[in-house]
């Protein structure tokens, strides 16, 4: 088990960085055995399509005048829009063993958050799936996502590279005008709104007990600081790899 979990700055990027910063934290944790947590935004409304989605899956129309860019990981298309981020990396010295994989961990975690300000919520079990449309990824309700009142708000996806793992996810916070159909979280909360920077110190402390370790914070690595341009432009802002499928 690592000693510690690095908690990386809070911030807002645009697509092709956001996904890059995840795939040089899994990199770290792969090569350098770094576990490492961050929350982030996206400084315009943005769609990814998971790493398997035909690129034709961003054409619905609230979605085609939209950024998009393609994630390493599988699912369907999410709208970033009113909502945070959240992604970890840890190498396998890092995981400490639990039978409940680490999205419905994690899921649980949120649920726990939420309830603190009265947001009751439910994670999908397995007989419970539901599929209401054929592109957006929270119309896809799969074991282990969180819903409130039959509306998910929380999903995740991950990725392995040599016993380590880069998991990434959404809280919707409120309904977007390019989604609808997708309540938020703060669409349900009785009381006072959760702001994104809220959330991520409420969930960093949570992570932190779930792991049993300590999360401080720090920044990035020089070598983690060149990676990152390293692989937007080979990959997540490189039009012929983002329309590959």
């Amino acid at each position: 088990m690592t000693s510690f979990i690095r908690l990386l700055p809070f911030a807002a990027a645009d697509g092709p960085t956001n996904m890059a910063a995840d795939e040089a934290l899994l990199e770290s944790a792969c090569e350098h055995g770094v576990a490492s947590l961050r929350f982030y935004t996206w400084t315009e409304p943005t769609v990814t399509l998971g790493y398997f989605q035909p690129s034709e899956a961003r054409a619905l129309p609230n979605l085609s005048g939209l950024a998009w860019v393609r994630r390493s990981t599988g699912g369907a298309t999410i709208v970033h829009h009113h909502e945070v981020t959240y992604s970890f990396a840890l190498p396998a010295a890092a995981q400490r063993k639990s039978p409940e994989p680490w999205i419905c961990r994690f899921h649980r975690l949120i649920r726990a958050v939420l309830a603190t300000r009265g947001v009751q919520s439910q994670l999908v079990v397995c007989g419970e799936e539901v599929k209401r449309g054929d592109v957006l990824c929270f119309l896809h309700h799969t074991a282990g996502d969180l819903a409130i009142n039959g509306s998910k708000v929380a999903g995740s996806a991950q990725r392995k590279l040599r016993g380590a793992i880069l998991q990434h996810g959404s809280l919707l916070l409120r309904r977007s005008a390019f989604a609808p159909d997708l309540p938020g979280v703060n669409d349900f909360a009785p009381t006072a709104a959760f702001t994104p920077e809220e959330l991520a110190h409420l969930l960093t402390v949570s992570f932190a007990a779930e792991c049993g370790t300590t999360v401080e914070p720090s920044n990035w690595t020089d070598e983690e600081l060149a990676r990152i341009p390293e692989i937007k432009r080979e990959k997540y802002a490189n039009p012929e790899w983002n329309a590959r499928r």
